[in-house]
């Protein structure tokens, strides 16, 4: 399995990509750097890893939204600590993941430093990666948390690898050494989940996304790895999901379908998981008129994955940072009930304590339901007793963003102009519209590191 997957990263060639897919990637590369733009002036939590990025490495890769040049490991470092910051980027809703948080500024930063890279090869390293970060995340049969590990930055490191060993053009045997390289630097606890006053959670792709730039250009400096970092005796499936997997859902299709055309595109900036819930706030507005003063409890209804959206109950009701809120079913309900539109502002770690949020993420209670599965992480349901008597209920199968219900293309680009209007760094007028429409035609760029990050 390690052979063919090393096999499929070095030698897919970029030009049989499907347009459908060159399009997914396109979609994905605007989004994510929309974020991350979004998130060097929005988020204080990515200042240190800036800092020590601009500190320990020159070179030619951008730190986005700052102007700063340093090496590709430490512009991977910066850029990868704002792919999440502000839990706006793609997810991948059939196996919960983040599939481009740590591949995108990987990528990136290697197509600056190590370039020229035509753009047609930029979006196939995206696609290839993105790919195999959801096949690994499907291929699971025991889940990682059952053993105490956080699979969203683990899976996405194995994707960012396959990127950079594409870009860094590493063969077959190469790619595989650079797969056991991430192999011995992948880890991401659970703990992350617990820790009341950690923003750990809101940084933690700066890791795999250095470690991806570093594996690879080790493996291309000759460094040899495992035979079988995959399946091995104690290689990926053995650590983390002690090699309950299914092969199938990993080569079945490999270089034929690709899930980057399956992914969920962000209509909302906090987890996947709570989308459901602002969703059903909205209906329930719309339909009824619903007001805060008029409810007396509400239930949100979901599966296990929601569940660490709603525990501690305590610590979930009053987030005190704002990646908690973020990762908070209570406190997501509260912002669509008063905010017209759920945003970024929404956030503002100075609304965190404000009375009214934390009053109405009180009243809400959590009903699991044993039925529902990793599939359902994307579903949720509303029951909300009103003071006069009435209940109100509804319910989402598969919040927006999803393929079912993408956002489109002028709404993506509308996401990625507010996003780039948030950035350290103002743009000149025009700049921002420029580079989207560059995103948008990059297959054509014999140059993509300096098309795409001029910033």
């Amino acid at each position: 399995m390690s052979a063919r997957i090393a096999a499929h990263v070095a030698d897919f060639p970029a030009e049989a990509l499907p347009r459908s897919t060159l399009h997914a990637a396109k979609r994905a590369l605007l989004d994510g750097l929309g974020v991350m733009l979004a998130a060097s002036g929005e988020s204080p939590e990515v200042r240190p890893f800036v800092a020590y990025a601009a500190a320990n490495g020159e070179g030619r890769a951008s730190i986005l939204g700052h102007g700063l040049r340093v090496s590709a490991e430490m512009a991977a470092f910066a850029n990868g600590a704002m792919a999440h910051a502000l839990d706006f980027e793609d997810a991948f809703d059939a196996a919960p993941s983040h599939p481009d948080a740590a591949l995108l500024p990987a990528a990136l930063a290697i197509a600056e430093a190590h370039g020229p890279v035509h753009g047609r090869d930029l979006l196939a390293a995206i696609a290839v990666g993105c790919d195999l970060v959801c096949r690994l995340g499907l291929s699971l049969r025991r889940e990682m948390e059952a053993g105490g590990w956080y699979p969203p930055p683990i899976l996405g490191a194995f994707g960012a690898v396959a990127a950079a060993a594409r870009l860094r053009r590493l063969d077959a045997g190469q790619a595989r050494d650079a797969f056991s390289l991430m192999l011995c630097q992948a880890v991401m606890p659970g703990e992350i989940k617990y820790s009341r006053d950690t923003v750990i959670r809101a940084i933690r792709e700066a890791f795999p996304a250095q470690a991806a730039v570093k594996a690879a250009a080790l493996a291309r400096a000759g460094v040899r790895g495992f035979e079988a970092p995959f399946e091995g005796k104690a290689g990926f499936f053995r650590l983390f999901a002690e090699s309950q997997f299914d092969p199938a859902a990993i080569l079945d299709g490999l270089g034929e379908h690709f899930w980057i055309e399956q992914l969920t595109l962000k209509r909302w900036p906090a987890c996947r998981g709570t989308h459901a819930y602002i969703e059903a706030v909205q209906a329930l507005r719309a339909t009824h008129g619903l007001a805060p003063e008029q409810i007396a409890r509400i239930t949100a209804i979901g599966g296990d994955v929601q569940r660490m959206l709603v525990e501690p109950a305590e610590q979930k009701r009053s987030p005190a940072t704002v990646i908690d809120a973020k990762f908070s079913i209570p406190y997501t309900i509260a912002a669509a009930l008063l905010d017209p539109e759920v945003t970024l502002e929404s956030f503002a770690p100075d609304l965190l304590a404000d009375p009214e949020r934390r009053r109405l993420a009180a009243l809400v209670d959590y009903e699991q339901r044993p039925d529902w599965g990793r599939d359902r992480a994307a579903s949720g349901g509303l029951r909300v007793q009103l003071r006069d008597g009435r209940t109100l209920k509804y319910w989402v199968e598969i919040a927006a963003g999803h393929p079912s219900a993408p956002l489109s293309d002028e709404a993506l680009t509308a996401k990625f102009l507010d996003c780039a209007a948030r950035a350290n760094r103002p743009f000149a007028p025009g700049e921002a519209e420029a580079l989207a429409a560059a995103i948008w035609s990059l297959d054509t760029a014999r140059d993509s590191g300096a098309t795409l990050v001029p910033i």
